[in-house]
């Protein structure tokens, strides 16, 4: 059995790369998680769950981490990731991811009312939300990635 993560921030980054991949990696590391190994989950924030912006994890740790993110190799294509944490004030969260051809501010816009809608399922009030999002106009090749990596 896993433990249950403790800790959280949440981060958005764009980079270019030679290939989509070395992009997604350069995005990865430019959010601070690039030397670690993510492990992609979805959307439910433990209860408790401490907001933690200086969080370092050690290289090659498992990263348990709800994310989205776009690549593209279209010169001049904007791209846009954004994510966002609906806090309870009931118990737990929900984290809710979105990446498109848009502008950060309509990327953090749909995630937003995603976790309305999330919470509104479930019966829930939001107390706070937060978010990080990220446009990047491509070069060569680009990626814009938002995250929220959980710890323990």
């Amino acid at each position: 059995m896993l433990p249950t993560p403790k800790k959280y921030f949440v981060t958005a980054a764009a980079a270019e790369g030679k290939t989509k991949l070395n992009a997604f990696d350069n995005a990865l590391l430019a959010a601070r998680i690039g030397n670690v190994n993510i492990i992609r989950v979805s959307s439910i924030l433990p209860p408790g769950t401490e907001y933690d912006p200086e969080l370092v994890f050690p290289p090659g740790s498992l990263v348990p981490t709800a994310y989205g993110y776009i690549t593209s190799d279209v010169p001049g294509e904007l791209i846009a990731a954004a994510v966002g944490v609906g806090i309870s004030q009931e118990s737990f969260g929900v984290i809710m991811e979105f990446s498109g051809r848009c502008t950060k501010e309509e990327a953090q816009a749909k995630v937003e009312e995603m976790i309305h809608e999330a919470f509104t399922s479930r019966g829930m009030i939001v107390a706070e939300i937060k978010a990080a999002a990220v446009e990047h106009r491509v070069r060569h090749v680009g990626c814009a990635l938002a995250a929220v990596p959980l710890w323990y």
